[in-house]
């Protein structure tokens, strides 16, 4: 196992959203690009390009959305800044996290869950406003190969979205892929892991981007 990764499972409970962003990067799977700021000169030195999204970014708050923990499309410095203000206030012993906005695609989700019957499992579905409206989710116990994951696709009711309904653009097998990427996660991390989830992930036409993250450890 690589350091990298070693280190960032080395505790229990949730990670912050960088550091499982940063466990993703290292099994290869495409998410944001974000930068972790603590203080107003790090905005100085930003890399990113605009809309971006701040997000609070801390292992004691999970649920994001529900402290008022994300601000979505800010479009330039000086609303940045602002927001960067009133975030230190309402969390200011926290780590920030500045994450640049992804183009939509195809919404599905993705995730690991321990299951007191089957062990460690990982879901797949469709996401967005549909994830509530038809629990278009499928299931396999860890690991899978890549038939499984192709049956898995192919079991979800929503899964024309992916093969050029209306003219979507978006690929079913880089979702195959990245369901091999997550089962490895999971059998590598298996002694460690809780749940995970990734959602939203965007699919599009060449590529995929995991735009939001969590992993609690056992």
């Amino acid at each position: 196992m690589k350091e990298n990764i070693k280190k960032l499972i080395n505790r229990k409970g949730p990670l912050a959203e960088n550091e499982v962003k940063d466990l993703l990067k290292a099994y290869r799977i495409p998410t944001t690009n974000y930068r972790v700021v603590n203080k107003e000169e790090d905005l100085e030195k930003l890399d990113l390009k605009f809309p971006v999204a701040l997000k609070v970014c801390s292992r004691k708050i999970l649920h994001k959305t529900d402290v008022g923990g994300v601000k979505l499309n800010i479009q330039n410095k000086q609303e940045l800044q602002k927001t960067f203000e009133e975030f230190r206030k309402k969390f200011p012993t926290e780590t920030l996290l500045v994450d640049q906005m992804a183009e939509k695609g195809v919404e599905i989700i993705i995730g690991l869950v321990q299951d007191s019957t089957f062990g460690l499992s990982i879901m797949c579905g469709i996401g967005g406003i549909f994830t509530e409206l038809y629990k278009d989710v499928t299931f396999r116990v860890v690991p899978i190969d890549r038939y499984d994951a192709k049956q898995m696709v192919e079991e979800l009711k929503g899964k024309k979205l992916l093969e050029g309904f209306r003219n979507i653009q978006a690929d079913k097998q880089l979702i195959i892929n990245l369901l091999l990427k997550v089962s490895k996660i999971g059998e590598e991390l298996v002694n460690y892991i809780d749940q995970m989830d990734l959602n939203p992930v965007f699919v599009y036409k060449n590529d995929l981007c995991v735009v939001d993250a969590k992993l609690i450890l056992k």
